[in-house]
Formats: C-alpha cells, structure tokens, sequence
C-alpha cells in the first residue's frame, strides 16, 4: 500500500514532468502552426525558406517561430546565439559561414553520412525568451544539439575545431543535464516566464499607449489577471494532485 505522505512527495516531480510535457506540446503546436503557414510578403512558406537556406549552404537563420519545428528534421544542429551589436559575433561571421558552407556540402555529396550537421544562428538579443531557455549569459554561444541531448561549445572559435566538434569530438563534452537543459522542465519553465515577462510588457504598452489608461490602472489590471490565472492554476493542480484517502 502506498501512503499519502509518499504519493505527496511524488507531486512536485509529477507536476514538473506534466508541465514538461504541456509546454513542449504547446511549443510543438505552434511550430507546425507557423511552418504550414505561408508567408504574405513572399508566398513560401517557413519550411520552404530553411530548405532554400539549406540548398544555399550558408548559414540558416532561427527563430522562435520555426526553431522547435526545425529541429525535428532528425540531423544535429550546430547553432550560434549571437547578437548584432557584439563585436566578436561579427568578426566570426565569415568562419561561421565557412564551417555551414563545409558541413552543409556534406550533406549534399555524401547523402548516406551517417551523422548530418546543420548550421543555424539565433539573434540571441531579439529572441530572449531561446536565450533564457538555453542558458545563454553571453554572445557568441555555440550549442550542438542532438534529439534532447545539448552539449556547449567552450573550445577554441576556429573553422577546423568547431567541424571536429560537431563531426566526431562531440562526445567529449558532458551533455547538459536533461533536467536543467532547454529541453528539459527547468529550460521549458525559464523559457514560458522570459515569454511571459515579454507578453506582460506587451499588454502593458497597449493598455498605456493605445488605450489611453494611466500607468497605475494598466498595473492594475495586469496584476489582477496574473491573480486570476494564478488562481485557477492552483485550483486545477490541486483538483488533478489532490491525495485521497484509502477507501475499503
């Protein structure tokens, strides 16, 4: 028989791995959502611009509207966070249009290699929210990522070194525990409240600048609708985790 006080105890990591699976569904969902979209000003769709980066071999460009999405495709990606104001990105951009140009023709004269690297970068200043997620203190950050599994690259920013990386010397890097990794609860969690500051400063600037409230009232109201899905969070956890005695 299993007592209430050690079913209590599983709660916390039974809300983690559920919370896990939410926001990786939800993230998944819009990703599909954006892929299948097209886009207005061209008439290609988002799939279609990563495919025609990738026939280019140069380097492809990743947002959060078609990063999850683009990460399914069940190569390794070798990806730059960088921003556009950091001297040592810039300088680096021509060796990371080498090492792209490199791993991408790979590809394309050795269909049946058994390990394929693309090469992607993600404008770490504008997306925030896949900073946070990854764990991102500065710029220029390199990750490998491979299914679930994320290694970060500390080595020397040279073309040769960083091909050896990704091709074959990957697997001296201890990956970054699942748990606290971008793909894990603790990454998931870091990246919802990064997109949640970012949406609360967004209806913050509507309600001020377009509606015409006070600063005071804007507050306000966001205050009182973080309470109330606060609220109705708790209700539902507690209504999903709630013990219950034994009943003979």
């Amino acid at each position: 028989m299993v007592s209430i006080t050690s079913r209590v105890h599983r709660v916390p990591l039974v809300i983690l791995l559920l919370i896990n699976f939410i926001i990786l569904s939800c993230t998944s969902d819009i990703g599909l959502a954006v892929v299948s979209a097209a886009d207005p000003k061209s008439g290609t769709t988002t799939a279609t611009k990563t495919t025609t980066a990738n026939k280019k071999k140069g380097v492809i460009k990743l947002d959060s509207r078609n990063f999850d999405s683009s990460l399914k495709d069940g190569k390794v990606w070798l990806i730059e966070f960088y921003a556009p104001w950091c001297g040592h990105c810039t300088r680096f951009a021509s060796t990371y249009e080498q090492i792209a140009t490199t791993l991408h023709s790979k590809q394309e004269t050795n269909p049946e290699i058994a390990r394929k690297v693309n090469v992607g970068k993600v404008d770490g200043a504008a997306e925030r929210a896949l900073s946070s997620r990854f764990g991102v203190h500065g710029f220029p950050t390199f990750v490998l990522v491979d299914g679930w599994t994320v290694r970060e690259y500390s080595g020397n920013r040279s073309q040769e070194a960083m091909i050896a990386f990704a091709t074959k010397d990957y697997e001296k890097t201890e990956p970054v525990p699942f748990l606290f990794g971008p793909f894990g609860p603790m990454g998931q969690t870091r990246s919802l409240l990064m997109r949640s500051g970012t949406w609360a400063i967004g209806m913050y600037e509507n309600l001020t600048e377009k509606r015409g409230m006070s600063p005071l009232v804007a507050m306000a109201v966001l205050c009182c609708g973080g309470l109330v899905i606060g609220l109705i969070s708790i209700i539902v956890a507690g209504l999903l985790f709630l013990p219950k005695a034994k009943q003979d």
